[in-house]
């Protein structure tokens, strides 16, 4: 049985089951609800607050864990490794601050000391960092500190509080990541990230199903960016066939453009489940 370790409450908690049930997983929570079991899969989740996820699995209580890179890049666990990049949960590290200042002998409010710390010593910058477990937006106007350096998402906390975003110190997305496991639990593993990828590869992409005329096969091939070559099969009027393939989103539209002007038509697009490549 693998053990994973997940946020228990919070948007990116939500987030995570949601993108663990479309991995094709069914959670089951226990009645406690700080643990649940997977039906059909040897995986157990683990509900815990996200700062404590990695040490608890640097220190073997869990085998796995998921949270935001921010949370694991803070928390320096140097055993842990980076397994895969979720996609979800993006936000960005940002120094903010009510007017324009020189970071050099300014206090900085954050809840990210061991981050900061780090980024202002490679550039040579002194600072006084204030070390907040919460709240932070608000150190400025209480007149303890001079800027901050907080999670932004939207940026419209930082307005409110009247700060303006002006230095990015680190992009953060969901992440899962781990420790060196035995053969067994790698198998697991490997069964789990083949759900993981698979979904990771549909979210990128959409399948399209178009009519064209014969006449405009070869041109619509040279067109289509997805997988291998696309399904072509023949419609009642001889002179017009179906063709059918998957495409990226980075150039969907580019691609929906060209297929336009090569002679498509009534072309659908579709959703994908999941992409085992």
């Amino acid at each position: 049985m693998l053990r994973l370790a997940v946020q228990k409450s919070g948007r990116l908690a939500d987030q995570t089951l949601a993108f663990l049930r479309a991995c094709g997983l069914s959670i089951q929570q226990s009645p406690h609800g700080l643990t649940a079991t997977c039906p059909g899969f040897p995986l157990d989740l683990l509900f815990l607050r996200s700062k404590d996820i990695p040490e608890i699995v640097a220190d073997g209580g869990a085998d796995l864990g998921l949270c935001g890179e921010d949370v694991l890049v803070e928390r320096g666990c140097e055993a842990l490794e980076v397994i895969e990049r979720l996609g979800f949960g993006r936000c960005r590290l940002s120094l903010a601050a009510p007017t324009e200042i020189d970071l050099d002998g300014a206090r900085i409010a954050t809840s990210y000391p061991r981050t900061l710390g780090r980024w202002l010593e490679a550039r040579g910058t002194a600072s006084t960092l204030v070390d907040l477990s919460g709240s932070v937006e608000i150190a400025p106007s209480l007149g303890i500190a001079d800027a901050v350096c907080d999670l932004v998402a939207t940026g419209s906390t930082l307005a409110q509080n009247g700060l303006t975003e002006f230095e990015t110190v680190l992009r953060s997305e969901a992440v899962l990541f781990g420790r060196v496991l035995t053969d067994d639990k790698q198998d697991i593993l490997d069964r789990l990230l083949l759900r993981v990828r698979s979904r990771l590869a549909a979210e990128r992409t959409r399948y399209i199903v178009m009519n064209a005329p014969r006449t405009a096969v070869e041109r619509i091939r040279t067109l289509l960016p997805g997988l291998k070559t696309p399904t072509i099969s023949p419609l009642t009027d001889p002179d017009w066939v179906s063709i059918a393939t998957v495409v990226g989103l980075d150039v969907f539209w580019e691609t929906m453009h060209a297929l336009k002007e090569a002679g498509a038509v009534g072309i659908l697009v579709m959703p994908i489940e999941q992409l085992v490549l």
